[in-house]
Parts: structure tokens; sequence; C-alpha cells
């Protein structure tokens, strides 16, 4: 069998929407059920590093993801309550050196955009927007996708790319075991024009604490400052990337933390929560026509800003397993599961251990501080963390499951 010829994709986030892309483009008819009424994303920030980048241009993005995005000048890592810095490595030039593709600071709205507007310009009839997939049946024949409305949709293929809580997920393996992560994670967006000017500079920063940290940087063209904080707490339940929290609150998870970080908080306007869950690696994501994608197979903490690189990197992936299929449904689906299995499965656990990397008690005083930076951020130590991610070659995948090049 050459290609598969019908594929349903349940969700359309950015990984959904990145697989429906590739597919287009490849000469594949696809579908994406989308339950929100209008397409939009949350709005917060999201890093691309080159492994996701290679893709993104690859499927022609690279004009309009340079005019959206922000490209900083460094990173650097600040310590929570004197403020030293310690400035990291250069995300500009050296990217593209290095790996070919550059390190951009995204808005996550501005990519969904840009994803479904190159999907419309294909296949205006790819976007089925209010349709919430709630299951599926499937036989040897095809795989029929049932909506909450009562609809049907036949296919060939179904992805299931409807995130952390997903539907199709639960029906394929059953419910998740979600733990508390013991973080809870704060995050916001300022108009940049709010800020004072040594806070308005185009740096991704790092600020570690014992128990905590926050991230921020610049996104939609300079405009808006991207604010994440996670601090260690004891209970906090709620998952939702929409439940809005208090600035009283915020403050007081960041208490003793340097002025930079409250006149940071000070100027978010809407301030939102939720609590960071821990989820196993599933062993497998398929099973006969339906296969996962994004966070519906492999949720992971935010602690290597891989979350949505995944996503775009598994998108990609799926749709060359399927535009080249040669054997079987089942067989291109497992092919595709094969090359990306391991290499989710490790930035799952490397997110987790770089958490605690930013969390360690070593950084309650200056005089350990300075030490532990100087060790745990030693050039060594970051390309051991950061080169096998960014040289990913999405390409190379199907053959070099590990290295993808």
């Amino acid at each position: 069998m050459k290609g598969l010829g019908r594929i349903a994709i349940a969700g359309g986030g950015i990984g959904g929407l990145t697989a429906a892309l590739a597919l287009l483009r490849r000469g594949v008819n696809v579908t994406v059920f989308e339950q929100a009424p209008e397409l939009k994303e949350v709005g917060a920030g999201l890093q691309l590093s080159p492994n996701g980048l290679r893709a993104l241009y690859k499927l022609g993005l690279e004009e309009p993801l340079l005019r959206a995005a922000c490209e900083p000048s460094g990173k650097e890592i600040r310590l929570w309550n004197t403020g030293q810095t310690w400035n990291l490595f250069d995300l500009g030039a050296s990217a593209v050196q290095q790996y070919g593709y550059p390190y951009l600071m995204m808005y996550r709205p501005d990519l969904h955009t840009i994803l479904a507007e190159a999907i419309q310009r294909l296949s205006p009839e790819a976007l089925v927007l209010g349709a919430r997939c709630t299951g599926f049946t499937q036989d040897d024949h095809e795989v029929r996708v049932k909506l909450a409305d009562g609809r049907e949709f036949s296919s060939d293929v179904l992805v299931g790319a409807d995130g952390v809580h997903s539907t199709i997920r639960t029906q394929l393996f059953g419910a998740d075991q979600a733990e508390y992560s013991g973080c809870v994670a704060w995050r916001g967006v300022i108009p940049m024009a709010d800020l004072p000017n040594h806070l308005s500079r185009p740096v991704g920063t790092n600020w570690i604490g014992p128990g905590a940290h926050v991230i921020h940087y610049p996104l939609h063209g300079g405009d808006l400052m991207n604010f994440v904080g996670i601090v260690e707490k004891d209970s906090w339940i709620d998952e939702s990337w929409t439940q809005e929290g208090t600035h009283e609150d915020m403050r007081t998870d960041f208490h003793g933390w340097h002025a930079d970080v409250h006149a940071l908080i000070d100027r978010i306007r809407v301030p939102y929560k939720w609590a960071l869950m821990l989820r196993r690696p599933l062993p497998r994501w398929t099973s006969g026509r339906v296969t996962l994608l994004g966070d519906a197979a492999h949720p992971t903490l935010p602690f290597l800003a891989q979350g949505a690189v995944m996503a775009i990197e598994d998108g990609y992936v799926l749709a060359q397993a399927i535009a080249s299929a040669e054997g079987s449904t089942s067989e291109c689906l497992h092919a595709y599961e094969r090359s990306r299995i391991e290499r989710t499965t490790r930035i799952v656990e490397k997110s987790a251990e770089n958490g605690k990397r930013f969390h360690n008690r070593e950084l309650a005083s200056a005089e350990s501080a300075g030490a532990y930076v100087e060790r745990e951020w030693a050039e060594d130590k970051v390309r051991s963390r950061y080169d096998w991610l960014f040289a990913y070659d999405v390409d190379r995948a199907l053959t070099d499951p590990v290295h993808g090049g």
C-alpha cells in the first residue's frame, strides 16, 4: 500500500495542526476536528529550539515565523534574591552556526495562527470547528470518529492530538494515573512598554532559587514579555491553564525574591496558575488504525522547554510515515511510534531532572549558589543537556530513531 488516503486528527492544537499541514504538503487528505467554536490558543509563550524550527521551516513557514517571533540575543541565569547574573550562551547566530536553525521565542497564538492559515490556504475544508471527538470504533477497513453532536466520520487513520486530557488515549489505554508534581506554575504576559528599560531587553532570563524558579522572555515581535514562575507547594490540584489567580498570592509565593521579579509580577494584567502533574510515559501509543501525538502521548513538565517542539516533531514524522506507507496501516503507525518513543520518553525524564536543578537548596545563599551555578551550568554540562535535543533531524527520524540524524 503506498500512502493512506483519509486521515482524521482529533485536536487542533500545535501538534495536530503541524501534522495536518505536513500531511497536506505531502498530498494526503486530512480533516482536523477541533472542539472549540473558533480556532485560538491560550495567550502564553513558548520556545522554539532549532530542532522544532527545522520541521517548521521545511513546511514553508520561515518567513511568517521570523516576522512574528523574537530571536533573543542570549540566555542568562539570575539568582533569586541578589540578582547576580551568569550569561549562558548566545541564542542567535550561534544557534544557526551550530544547528542550522535559530532559537526563537514565540507567542503561542501567533504560531497557532500561522499554522492554521497555512492549512486553510491548502485546504479550506480541512479544519472542522465545534467538533468534539468523544470516541471511535475501528475494524480492519476503517476507523469511525464519533463527535459529541452525533456525527460520525470515516477515515483510514485517527490521530489523537487532543492534549493532556486526551479522550482518544483514554479509550485506547484507559485513564491515566496523574500525580501532583509538588509544583504550581504561574503565567502571564506583560506589555513590553510597561516595563522599566533594564527589564525590556531581548534576552531569555531564568531566575533560580531554592524551591522555585522564574523564566521570562520577549514575544510577539518584542511587544510582550512572557512570564512563567514555578514554585513548590504542598497542594493545588487544578491543572487548567485558564484558572485565574491573584497578584497577592503570586507575590506571596515569591516573597523575598529580587525586586525585578516583583516588578514583573506587578505588571502582569491577569495572572493564571495551574498544577503541574506527573504522568509516566506510555510504553506504546498505537492500536490498529489509531495513534497519538504530542501531550496526548507524552505529557511532560516544562523544564526543558520542549513540550510544543515535541508535538511539532511528532506531527512532521507522523506525516512522513503515513505519506510513505508501504505496508499495512498498523505497520506505518508503529514505524512512527518506534521512531519517536525513545526520544520523547527521554525528554520527559530529563525535564523532571532539570526542574530539580532549578530549585536546588544550594541556591539559598549567594555563597553556595555561585559554586553551584558554575558547576551545573558549565559549558560542557550545558552542551550535554541540549546538543542531543537541538541537533535532531526530523527528516532522518524514521531511519535513525535515537538521533534523527
